[in-house]
């Protein structure tokens, strides 16, 4: 799609929106006063058609706020939502079939009807064609290992079992756009490698647009190539995972378990001891930087047991943007 001159129209876009909360707070033994709460305050981006971006920030930034003002939940207090040229507030019943939507904490299945039964309700609510539904069903049924769990009660499914199951129901109806709100929040490692197969597989073969919050860095750098930074409602970072780690400093630590008590470890290139416990050392590195010469360095000179690496913590990178140093 483009704008008539030749140029492609972004599919979401984003200027200068705020959602403005009014909240009253006791003020006394019998006095509320009003506060304004502002949950975005001033965002623009754009969204690329088939584009997968991670949208990351603390608790309370804004991420599901501004996702909930994308799908028309919320209306916004000021500025432009317009996502495949809809505003999503004006035409919300419309942009339903367009989009699929996943709340990490919040199911969309019916909490006592089979997974099978549900996606059968799905399919009438959106009114798609049998075929499309069944192809769709059993790519999801395939690639997220749901066959053994469709006649269950998703009442009766685990987390990791009923999260693959709403992604699923978010694609049966072929949305050009997958909302993603922490989609892997209280999985295994399985099953979070599971659902990001699936979702790198989803995106290259039907083009479909992605937008992720999530506060595991892991699914932003196995997944995305772009990240946007939110804090206190406003866009603070929008660029490579590379470049965010660059401008905020962010370190990865490398845990160390040796044979034995020994002193800090000492001379391995790019990373330093940062913690010491009995046979325990933790060890900081860049987080722009790979982890393979660093456990490579360990492991030639001291007596190693076992070894995790441990990824940023979002708040951690954000502050340090802020503070433009390391703690």
């Amino acid at each position: 799609m483009t704008d008539g001159t030749g140029a492609e129209t972004p599919f979401i876009e984003l200027d200068g929106v705020r959602k403005v909360f009014q909240v009253r707070r006791k003020a006394g033994r019998l006095r509320r006063t009003k506060h304004e709460v502002r949950a975005v305050d001033g965002i623009s981006f754009t969204v690329g058609r088939g584009e997968m971006v991670g949208y990351i920030g603390p608790n309370g930034a804004g991420k599901s706020t501004t996702v909930k003002m994308l799908t028309g939940i919320l209306v916004p207090s000021a500025g432009r939502i317009r996502v495949a040229g809809i505003d999503p507030s004006r035409e919300r019943t419309g942009l339903a079939r367009r989009m699929g939507v996943v709340f990490g904490q919040r199911t969309t299945l019916w909490w006592d009807l089979p997974l099978r039964d549900s996606y059968e309700l799905v399919r009438r609510m959106y009114r798609v064609p049998y075929d499309t539904y069944r192809k769709n069903l059993d790519r999801c049924v395939e690639l997220l290992d749901l066959g053994p769990l469709l006649a269950a009660p998703v009442r009766q499914l685990s987390l990791g079992q009923r999260m693959r199951g709403d992604i699923a129901a978010a694609l049966l109806h072929d949305p050009e756009v997958l909302y993603l709100d922490e989609p892997t929040i209280g999985l295994d490692v399985i099953s979070k490698a599971r659902v990001r197969d699936f979702l790198r597989e989803v995106n290259a073969s039907l083009d479909t647009t992605v937008l992720l919050t999530t506060h595991d860095l892991t699914d932003i750098e196995q997944l995305c190539r772009r990240v946007m930074v939110i804090d206190h409602g406003r866009l603070v970072y929008d660029g490579g995972l590379a470049g965010l780690h660059e401008v905020g400093e962010s370190e990865r630590t490398l845990v160390v378990d040796l044979a034995r008590e020994m002193a800090p470890i000492e001379g391995v290139p790019g990373a330093r001891t940062v913690k010491v416990e009995g046979p325990r050392q933790w060890l900081a590195f860049p987080a722009s930087q790979s982890a393979a010469p660093v456990v490579a360095a360990v492991a030639e000179r001291w007596p190693l047991v076992d070894l995790s690496v441990r990824e940023p913590d979002i708040e951690d990178v954000i502050a340090r943007m802020y503070t433009g140093r390391a703690e």
